[in-house]
């Protein structure tokens, strides 16, 4: 690999560890507010409503100018959601505006990987990428977890800049200023992002237009046999993950009768699975082979069920992590084989706008569910069991369907041999 695609990993590594820092601060501040607890999963809903909301735009967006540049505004809106925060917006509002500018930053981040690799590089560039990336979601909610710890937070604060006053005072407001430093770190690295030269289409100003154009996309990775097997693997894993998270955390509370603090190290656990895998599926699995993985992904359905019967610490971490290494090792060959396709029929940028419209809009769906169960009262363990069915017999579907498409691919061969 080259000095260009270790300036693409470092960008989003920073980035990355910026937004799962500021989720965990960002529920601390909510936890202060005494707001309702069905507020900290709707944290990630607002994020993820730009995704779906924009979908339509962002790609066009993106395959407008340099994706560089791209990351480098993207990262400019997280600043300034962070600010609002800083501000003392309200945190579910201010997540929103970081949420727009990571729904502008994902098209140019993936797609840069198309236009700057060859397509037999693509699921190493995504192992790196997806291990790089949950590395960061290691070290995010670590270090997240760290600062609100007393201890840490009244130390860092007793810490004086000498001849500047910087006015920072407050718990949140010494986290979001570290986290706001982190996305500037992202800023700066996007300024050295190499141009792949691909050629850019003007960004058509008729939202009717692009509208019109993303819903054909929409529908024509849908069609493709190989597109929506992938399309329905990885939207489900992104919705899947994105609840496991606050999953953990109540689960940690009733199960393992620890803070907000170690609950986010547990999440940290998850992700060193995930990163695991992730590197093993590079290693071991190339493109051709990818549909392969997919039993994993019922692997990590029934893994999640096992939370249920778990009440100490040296059973629940190794657990974690198996959960992850299954997710890891499922979702990067298909999310590699997904782009690959994406860029055939309709270029880098649409194919990741379209990709991310349909992984979001299942995060919105799922984590909505689970704040409305846990609204309801459901015991924690109701909802573990019903989401790790859910998960095992949906990739159970998935798999069905792909045999099913696999079963008309060799009929249509048989008969063109026999026509010849």
């Amino acid at each position: 690999m080259s000095l260009g695609f270790y300036i693409i990993m470092a960008a989003q590594f920073f980035s990355a560890l910026a937004d799962n820092a500021l989720l965990i601060a960002a529920i601390a501040i909510l936890r202060d507010m005494q707001a309702p607890s069905e507020y900290a999963p709707l944290l990630k809903t607002f994020f993820t409503v730009s995704y779906v909301a924009l979908a339509a735009f962002v790609g066009a967006f993106a395959d407008s100018m340099p994706k560089g540049r791209v990351m480098f505004i993207s990262n400019a809106i997280k600043i300034f959601g962070c600010l609002l925060m800083f501000l003392d917006v309200h945190p579910l509002l201010a997540y929103s505006v970081v949420g727009l500018g990571a729904a502008a930053y994902s098209p140019a981040k993936y797609g840069i990987l198309t236009e700057y690799l060859p397509h037999r590089l693509l699921v190493v560039a995504n192992g790196w990428i997806e291990g790089l990336t949950v590395m960061a979601i290691i070290l995010g909610v670590v270090l997240g977890g760290a600062l609100i710890r007393p201890d840490v937070a009244s130390s860092l604060l007793a810490f004086d800049c000498p001849i500047i006053t910087t006015g920072i005072d407050t718990i949140p407001e010494m986290n979001l200023t570290i986290v706001g430093l982190l996305y500037l770190t992202a800023a700066i690295f996007n300024l050295y992002v190499p141009n792949t030269g691909v050629d850019h289409k003007p960004l058509k100003k008729n939202p009717i237009y692009l509208l019109h154009e993303f819903n054909h996309c929409l529908a024509l990775l849908w069609r493709d046999k190989l597109g929506q097997i992938s399309l329905a693997v990885t939207t489900l894993f992104w919705g899947a993950g994105a609840t496991l998270q606050f999953i953990v955390i109540e689960w940690a509370k009733a199960a393992l009768n620890i803070d907000l603090s170690k609950a986010s190290m547990l999440q940290g656990v998850v992700a060193v699975g995930v990163a695991i895998g992730a590197i093993l599926a590079a290693r071991l699995i190339s493109m051709r082979k990818s549909v392969r993985v997919i039993p994993l992904g019922m692997a990590m359905g029934i893994g999640v069920i096992g939370m249920i019967f778990v009440r100490d610490m040296w059973l629940a971490v190794p657990l974690l992590v198996l959960i992850g290494v299954f997710s890891g090792f499922f979702v990067v060959p298909m999310n590699a084989l997904l782009q690959h396709r994406g860029h055939i029929l309709m270029g880098a940028g649409h194919s990741i706008a379209v990709q991310n419209f349909n992984e979001n809009l299942s995060i919105l769906i799922m984590t909505g569910l689970y704040s409305a169960l846990i609204k309801a009262n459901l015991s924690i363990y109701w909802i573990i069991a019903l989401f790790g069915l859910f998960v095992a017999g949906t990739m159970f579907l998935v798999k069905k369907r792909h045999e099913m498409n696999q079963r008309e691919f060799d009929s249509v061969a048989e008969l063109d041999d026999l026509k010849h």
